[in-house]
């Protein structure tokens, strides 16, 4: 297949489905979009019913386009990652896998402008995060929970307000940051490196005040991103964790045991930010995300050496400090749920403590008037104690 006849495809695909967030290509299946949340076929109009293998290698290598490293990459590992750009259309993030002998593909449609945090709806605390001057934040959640994008518009901040030197690596380059009052060097891997490990050793050396790493994904990397911070640097990175407790634990058990008290200490002194993401089914269609954001202060710094205990735990310092923009899983989706926004089952469904969750629907439903029990009928009987039998 020829990168023009792959091209007519995609922009087919994108005619119907103009906000799809992916394309799926696998064997036994017909083309997909994936349109909030949901599969659906794609380029029936051209008979296209169900893929054979012969479909997904020739759109896998029409991708790839004889790139040998890419080629070489999917042979040895069984799976390797690029961007694709058709041109005026949209830009895409694509992996390319084998699965039972055949090739599947996945697409993940980018951007092709940097949003704003005005135009993302970004909790307002995240400008604070685009001001910090050193340390490390870390952005977490899912797969396709949208980790990439916050980054790009808190980037995006930084870039309209401070006149820095910043370097990404990523894989691939997802977001093109236009110069305007900050120089941006973006880097993607496979193609400008090799591992995050040397890209980001190479980093310090490239003078940045600020470096994205796209994700960090072994101790090496974790230790040289503490260096960084130590040495003056702000760090933006991503981990694949669900909350904030566990993004702390998953990055210090990157750790021998042996280092663990040592990590802790370095942790604490870099820490500035964790903001862990969830897109949630929205009422009405569509999808919406929830936020839980931790800073730093005494009592966290204390609670990453010292570990959690009762009475000192992430959860209730999130609580706690919620007057000064941080926030529970919980919190953010009770407020959804008030709003309207997510029924309450999404709610109760996504929530970190469904006991809390729970009784907040409770208090809202009670704050409205509604009922908040399906048990009725009852009443006292007055005359049980006559009818006992004695």
């Amino acid at each position: 297949m020829k990168k023009e006849d792959l091209d007519f495809l995609l922009s087919k695909i994108l005619d119907e489905y103009p906000h799809l967030s992916d394309i799926n290509f696998t064997v036994g299946h017909p083309p997909q979009a994936e349109v909030h949340g949901v599969l659906r076929p794609v380029l029936f109009e051209f008979g296209i019913r169900e893929l054979i293998p012969y479909h997904t290698e020739q759109i896998a290598l029409a991708l790839m386009g004889g790139n040998r490293r890419l080629i070489s990459h999917l042979l040895r590992y069984g799976y390797t990652d690029l961007s694709y750009y058709v041109p005026g259309r949209a830009r895409f993030r694509v992996n390319i896998f084998s699965q039972q002998g055949n090739i599947s593909i996945v697409m993940r449609q980018l951007p092709t402008r940097v949003p704003s945090m005005e135009e993302m709806e970004l909790p307002p605390v995240l400008k604070e995060v685009a001001r910090e001057k050193n340390g490390i934040v870390i952005v977490t959640g899912a797969t396709g929970s949208g980790k990439s994008t916050t980054l790009a518009a808190i980037l995006h901040e930084i870039n309209i307000n401070f006149p820095v030197h910043v370097v990404t690596l990523e894989d691939p380059v997802e977001f093109v940051h236009k110069p305007i009052r900050a120089t941006f060097n973006q880097r993607e891997l496979g193609v400008d490196f090799d591992t995050y490990a040397n890209g980001l050793r190479a980093a310090l050396r490239q003078a940045p005040k600020v470096i994205l790493v796209g994700e960090m994904r072994d101790r090496e990397t974790a230790e040289i991103a503490l260096t960084a911070c130590e040495t003056g640097h702000l760090v933006f990175t991503t981990l694949h964790t669900i909350d904030v407790a566990h993004t702390v634990n998953r990055l210090i058990g990157m750790f021998e045991l042996g280092e663990e008290r040592l990590v802790r200490i370095r942790l604490a002194e870099s820490l500035r930010w964790i903001i862990s993401q969830r897109l949630l089914p929205k009422v009405g269609g569509g999808r919406i995300a929830a936020f839980e954001i931790m800073g730093s202060d005494l009592r966290v710094r204390e609670t990453i050496i010292h570990g959690e205990s009762e009475g000192r735990t992430f959860y209730e310092m999130m609580e706690q400090k919620k007057p000064f923009g941080w926030t529970t899983f919980d919190m953010w989706i009770l407020d959804l749920y008030e709003k309207g926004l997510i029924t309450e089952e999404t709610a109760i469904t996504y929530a970190s403590q469904r006991a809390v969750v729970k009784r907040g629907i409770d208090n809202i439903k009670a704050a409205r008037g509604e009922k908040t029990t399906d048990i009725e009928g009852l009443k006292i009987d007055v005359d049980y104690s006559k009818r006992i039998v004695r």
